[in-house]
């Protein structure tokens, strides 16, 4: 029995080459009377065998190799034989490797293609857009529209829309948009006399923090070791808001908006303090005459520009403390506020605007067209008494929804006709959807300052203006003059009709008179 099971032991290793065999010396021959080997013993294992072969096997072993390690050399590598327990866990074990990584194969796989797809569109993508470029730099040559101003840290992106604007629409919408758009004289203007009010408020922000550390050093010397400049400034910072900010400034426009952030509830005396504290730190850095108003029961500061074109900027003072819960119990709340706290309503007005420039920087300068179509929309409301009514803040909200809700890219006259249908739809009327104010916690109708009349009238309005785009009459909804016909339709025309010049240019007057006859 023990040669046997020597031999199944020697037979599981002994077909290993690179195994030698170990323990020599452990083996005795057992001789008969005669001098014959009759068997082999290995000391180590306690075990007999006849077969010399057998005894190689042994050597080789595993069964060998381990009372080997055990008694003799414990450096010897011997590898370890699994139990069947442990080798169906192992078999499980890799039989859910083996599924992980076909899975994780097959996910890799599918992220790769999406990938390539991607990088496929995107290509598509610029390559289109540089067409697009092309043709753009020649428009531009012709129309020369100076470059969109912005707020300096942010840089608007520019307006090229993905397709190539050849319709009549189009170029007048583009026709409009140029003569509708400052001149370089009133985008300079309005920069020198921003940037100096900007630098002139950080001066008086440092003056305040000056005095108010003085202050604190007579009566404590240890509390400006304490506090920081960032908490001691009584002057946050300023923001630019409005048109200014968004970017929407039209020919002609005057006035500017900057808001002043204020650490704890604006009051009158620091309205007043400001106020006197700007004419001084205007005349050390610039050399231009400025006039300086103080409006405390608007809450805000007006400076004006003595150069053409002449500017102003508004100053609103308020603070985000405004915003707070009132206390309920009102007689607390009068002991903490100051005596000539500046009006709620006004400082709250102005910390909307703040979010509302906020929220178009991010959500309505990176639409195509999107702010050609308000700076159109702008001027029909200066020029239409009915549009007038219509709250810049809602327009504004209407257009974005109305082109980024598209399933593409809007050229200029797709983008101004899907806002028209939004409008004559009924969106501003009282059972309409309405506009909800993305900027506000509760549920803010932005139409809310609208009345009822004013809403079918900009809706009766809309309608009108959908007829006339319809036949072809845009330039009356823009306030223009009507556009010759492109050089391009006109070939096209030709080549439709074969016919000569001059009936070319009867036909041409025959539409015009037609088109004019569908006018309401």
């Amino acid at each position: 029995m023990d040669a046997l099971s020597d031999d199944e032991d020697g037979d599981g290793t002994g077909a290993q080459g690179d195994i030698q065999p170990v323990g020599h010396d452990y083996v005795e021959e057992v001789r008969n009377d005669d001098g014959k080997v009759i068997r082999f013993h290995c000391k180590l294992c306690e075990c007999s065998f006849n077969d010399p072969n057998a005894k190689d096997m042994h050597l080789k072993g595993r069964r060998h190799r381990l009372q080997y390690k055990k008694k003799v050399n414990p450096d010897l590598p011997v590898e370890i034989k699994p139990s069947n327990r442990a080798r169906k866990l192992l078999e499980v074990k890799l039989r859910k490797q083996k599924q992980k990584s076909v899975l994780k194969r097959q996910q890799e796989d599918e992220q790769h293609w999406h990938l390539e797809m991607r990088r496929y569109e995107e290509d598509m993508y610029w390559r289109r857009m540089e067409d697009e470029q092309l043709y753009w730099v020649e428009m531009r040559h012709r129309m020369a529209p100076p470059p969109l101003m912005g707020r300096p840290s942010i840089p608007v992106p520019p307006l090229l829309p993905v397709r190539r604007p050849d319709s009549p629409d189009d170029r007048h919408i583009m026709a409009k948009h140029s003569a509708i758009y400052p001149v370089e004289e009133e985008l300079q203007a309005v920069q020198r006399i921003v940037s100096h009010s900007e630098r002139a408020l950080k001066l008086v922000s440092d003056s305040l923090l000056e005095k108010e550390a003085c202050a604190a050093d007579d009566d404590n010397n240890d509390v400006t070791d304490k506090l920081s400049e960032s908490q001691a400034r009584v002057l946050k910072g300023v923001m630019r808001v409005g048109i200014l900010a968004k970017g929407l400034l039209l020919r002609g426009d005057r006035n500017v908006q900057l808001i002043l952030l204020a650490a704890k509830k604006p009051t009158t005396s620091l309205l007043r303090t400001v106020a006197e504290q700007l004419p001084k730190q205007l005349v050390t850095f610039s050399e231009d005459q400025y006039e300086v108003q103080v409006h405390p029961e608007e809450a805000n500061i007006v400076i004006f520009s003595s150069k053409e074109p002449k500017m102003q900027v508004t100053i609103t003072l308020t603070s985000p403390v405004m915003r707070e819960d009132p206390v309920p119990n009102m007689e607390k709340a009068s002991e903490k506020d100051p005596p000539d706290v500046l009006s709620r309503t006004k400082c709250l007005e102005y910390l909307a605007s703040l979010r509302h420039a906020k929220w178009f920087q991010a959500r309505a300068n990176g639409l195509q067209t999107c702010v050609i179509i308000i700076r159109v929309l702008r001027d029909l409301c200066q020029r239409v008494p009915t549009w007038g009514k219509m709250p810049d803040w809602a327009m504004e909200l209407l257009v974005e929804k109305a082109i980024s809700s598209a399933s593409g890219p809007l050229s200029p006259g797709e983008a101004l006709r899907r806002v028209l249908e939004c409008i004559a739809t009924g969106i501003l009327l009282p059972d309409g959807p309405g506009l909800l104010d993305p900027c506000e916690k509760g549920q803010t109708d932005a139409l809310g300052s609208m009345s009822k009349q004013a809403r079918e009238d900009v809706t009766a309005s809309a309608q009108h203006a959908l007829r006339l785009l319809a036949f072809r009459q845009i330039h009356k909804v823009l306030g223009m003059g009507s556009l010759p016909v492109s050089k391009a339709g006109a070939r096209n025309r030709k080549r439709r009709r074969d016919g000569s010049d001059a009936g070319e240019g009867e036909a041409d007057g025959k539409k015009d008179k037609k088109d004019d006859s569908h006018i309401p």
